[in-house]
């Protein structure tokens, strides 16, 4: 098996994209090689704890293009066979919390299945996944205990070890999500194609494919 270390962010609309592409891919081929993890990465750190309004920070952070920018979003997540509901979307959340669920998730093994219910909480529902309820809410749709998930939302838990994972993430040079490592060897940046991952399968298919024998 081949890690394929994925660092997103769940607000990030080219991690929503890049992962609907990477799923069509791993799902045209049941027997690829590739185990998921997921690592935090904040596109937007410095917001309050509580977020802030959407349109108020599009517009802070985009000016007179905030009404543009969308566009080849929404393009590309048609493509994708996505359904948005941007208009459902009031709030952008600052997502420390939404990472510190999906590092539990992964000592589950449910990292992949949170990380979508994130995704579709945010992009298809308008739900605040920087709310502790929501969090919560979130976590127990996928199998974890929702009381225990709170409890730690309430706390500190494991504030500092995801922070520190993203630290040492940009430390790498990692400015931009979504970024796939294979192998723990090769970057890739970007929302890339689904024929793209089903090329990168079927060529480890073919490397790991010993020669025949001959007599």
């Amino acid at each position: 098996m081949i890690p394929l270390d994925i660092f997103a962010d769940p607000v990030c609309p080219w991690c929503l994209i890049g992962k609907a592409r990477l799923d069509r891919a791993l799902e045209a081929r049941p027997g690829h090689p590739f185990v998921l993890a997921w690592h935090p990465f904040q596109l937007n750190p410095t917001l309050p704890p509580e977020g802030m309004d959407r349109q108020a920070f599009l517009q802070a952070r985009f000016g007179a293009e905030a009404e543009r920018i969308h566009a080849p979003v929404i393009e590309a997540a048609r493509d994708a066979g996505l359904t948005l509901d941007l208009a459902a979307i009031r709030r952008m959340p600052n997502t420390l919390d939404a990472h510190r669920l999906i590092h539990w998730a992964g000592l589950e093994g449910q990292q992949t299945p949170v990380v979508s219910a994130l995704l579709r909480a945010y992009w298809r529902e308008g739900r605040d996944i920087g709310d502790h309820e929501v969090l919560a809410d979130i976590g127990a749709s996928q199998g974890m205990d929702r009381a225990l998930v709170a409890r730690l939302l309430a706390s500190g838990a494991d504030r500092d070890t995801v922070a520190e994972r993203e630290a040492h993430a940009r430390a790498r040079g990692l400015k931009a999500v979504p970024t796939f490592i294979i192998g723990n060897q090769y970057v890739v940046e970007g929302a890339q194609s689904t024929d793209f991952w089903l090329q990168v399968i079927d060529d480890l298919a073919q490397a790991q494919t010993p020669p025949p024998t001959t007599h």
